[in-house]
């Protein structure tokens, strides 16, 4: 591969492609170095994962980060699809290019892009990265901003348990890797919690290397229906943008749905507003935003950053009350519980 300062023709291409994405924000300094070099943050990058912007989830979720970060701070943003079937080569020549062109910290959006990561990063020592959900990359110009996917999915399990009248409740995940199974023994854990015979059916959509369940709403539509035929009144969906078949389904059938990463009840529409019990937040957005501030404020952490219950990175909504009723109490209860190290909830 050429060096980093030596573009081919395929890569300035994909320059052009770079100046026309994202959205533009007004040029301002945060007020404190960026890079490492002594300049001052006036551009920051981001690259989506699987699904991209208005899968209503992960990436959306990173999007309002970066929304807060071009209001709050007033700098110019980037944002950057993925493509669809791409290689790493195809993440390799995103991340260069935001490198480049001196956007800077620069933000990968999921774990794919770690092999990727792990070659960009040391071709450019003054710029700072994040990855989030990947900690494989070590490099001192890296943070990996990790989260308790396993905590808050503990919290609607628990909510699942108690508002189902079956005893009978559904987990659907995106795709088959470690990461997505912390959501599914977070959510068993917290069932089972509350009721210990409580029977949960689980599904994947797709296994590893097809990553394709993230962004396969027609797949979660079918398996959620399935679930709902076999008696299961409550289903959770971490799923990316596949999770909005599920909720379909969920309408469709007059049973409960369960969103995950966003507050899927704020995007829902109408007719499905109704059936959409709460949503397992994770604050990707705070994640994002609280990593550009710091950069700009000469405060760059290499290595992990963890986002937990504890300090308001994982959580549920509360935007149906109607649908929660008196859970929160229940709820709440076992968030501080967890909080406090009195109950663990599994993630291997």
């Amino acid at each position: 591969m050429r060096r980093a300062v030596k573009m081919t023709a395929v890569a300035a291409s994909a320059v052009l492609a770079l100046s026309a994405a994202g959205c533009g924000g007004k040029k301002a300094s945060t007020g404190g170095g960026g890079g490492g070099d002594g300049k001052k943050i006036v551009k920051v990058g981001l690259a989506y994962d699987v699904g991209g912007r208005g899968d209503k989830s992960f990436n959306d979720a990173a999007y309002a980060g970066l929304q807060k970060v071009q209001s709050d701070l007033k700098l110019d943003v980037k944002d950057i699809e993925a493509k669809e079937g791409e290689s790493d080569n195809d993440k390799i020549q995103r991340l260069q290019l935001l490198a480049q062109s001196g956007y800077n910290p620069v933000i990968a959006v999921g774990f794919a892009y770690a092999g990727a990561l792990g070659k960009v990063a040391p071709k450019f020592p003054n710029t700072k990265f994040a990855i989030i959900d990947d900690n494989s990359v070590q490099q001192p110009n890296v943070a990996d901003l990790l989260f308790a996917e396993n905590e808050g999915s503990y919290l609607v399990g628990a909510a699942a348990a108690k508002k189902s009248k079956t005893g009978h409740i559904g987990f659907i995940g995106g795709v088959a890797t470690p990461l997505i199974k912390k959501f599914e023994l977070g959510y068993v854990a917290g069932a089972k919690k509350v009721n210990p015979n409580i029977k949960v059916d689980s599904k994947y959509i797709s296994q590893p290397p097809d990553f394709g369940g993230f962004k396969d709403p027609a797949k979660g539509k079918t398996i959620a229906q399935g679930m709902y035929d076999q008696g299961a009144d409550v289903v959770y969906t971490a799923a990316g943008l596949s999770g909005t078949g599920s909720l379909q389904a969920a309408a469709a059938a007059k049973k409960w749905f369960i969103g995950v990463d966003s507050d899927q009840y704020l995007t829902a529409s109408a007719d499905e507003k109704p059936y959409v019990l709460t949503s397992m937040l994770k604050r990707v957005d705070n994640a994002v935003f609280n990593f550009v501030k710091g950069v700009g404020a000469g405060q760059f952490t290499k290595g992990d950053q963890r986002f937990t219950l504890k300090n308001d990175g994982v959580d549920y909504s509360k935007s149906n009350p109607t649908a929660l009723g008196d859970l929160p109490s229940t709820l709440d209860d076992l968030k501080q519980q967890i909080i406090s190290g009195k109950i663990t909830p599994p993630e291997k």
